[in-house]
């Protein structure tokens, strides 16, 4: 059974950075190998905001996250990370992790939430003015 665990949300100015953390637990390739990160605002949809395989590769952001978001992963422990820099009040929201088959991985492009089968608990992330 694939499990995962988001940590590192926390409150922050805006402007300031935070870094997620989410380890996999049941890990197997045919399951869990493409991993991305999605939010939720209050009264909003959830969102894909950036995706990887677990070899490190097939990352897509996006576009309101280039070049202020980081994803990344260390496939000996296991973790995904987001490291998140600049943030912004509209960042604001709970952070999830998400695991799921390599398809997903191989587009190139954001999935939907119903292409990944497993998900953390999420992760709250508060940005003040």
């Amino acid at each position: 059974q694939v499990q995962l665990a988001e940590s590192g949300g926390g409150s922050v100015q805006a402007g300031g950075s935070l870094r997620l953390s989410c380890v996999v637990s049941g890990y197997t390739y045919r399951d869990s190998s493409c991993m991305a990160w999605f939010r939720q605002a209050p009264e909003k949809e959830r969102e894909g905001v950036a995706l990887t395989d677990i070899g490190g590769g097939s990352i897509v952001y996006a576009d309101s996250v280039k070049g202020r978001f980081t994803i990344s992963q260390d496939d000996v422990t296991r973790t995904l990370y987001l490291q998140m820099n600049d943030l912004k009040l509209e960042d604001a929201a709970v952070y999830y992790c998400a695991a799921g088959a390599p398809f997903y991985c191989m587009g190139e492009r954001l999935q939907s939430r119903s292409s990944f089968d497993y998900w953390g608990q999420g992760t709250q992330v508060t940005v003040s003015a």
